[in-house]
């Protein structure tokens, strides 16, 4: 059975679009996010380092919502439109992350859904098997 999973502290799409958080069989699948404020527009965050705190904020609240914790993530992509700041988000993760890291992939594409977009993370975790 495949179960959704919401948090009043991450604004959940409109309906018929997509699912911020779904469970199946003990997986967690959390779709790409952004630093995109509860009105859908406005984006928190001047650079990389305060978007990727929130977006992982985002994560925090829904996996835990799902019964699980962020040591439960074992594969992030990370979507940036400026590689050369990857640092900041090394550091926005580590402040998130203690032990096995999650397995990672950092990807540079042109553009993201606005231009004041610089970062967006999607995860998946195994419910319960994190340290």
């Amino acid at each position: 059975m495949i179960t959704r999973y919401t948090s009043p502290k991450v604004k959940e799409p409109a309906p018929k679009l997509w699912s911020n958080c779904i469970v199946c069989d003990g997986i967690a699948y959390i779709a790409g996010l952004t630093s995109r404020n509860d009105d859908g527009v406005t984006i928190d965050g001047k650079d990389e380092y305060e978007q990727t705190k929130i977006i992982f904020q985002k994560h925090k609240a829904l996996i835990e919502a799902a019964g699980g914790k962020m040591a439960d993530f074992t594969k992030l992509t990370i979507f940036v439109t400026r590689i050369e700041n990857n640092k900041q988000v090394w550091k926005a993760r580590s402040e998130f992350f203690r032990g096995n890291f999650p397995a990672c992939s950092l990807v540079e594409v042109s553009k993201l859904a606005t231009p004041d977009i610089y970062v967006e993370i999607e995860g998946i975790a195994h419910i319960g098997k994190g340290k």
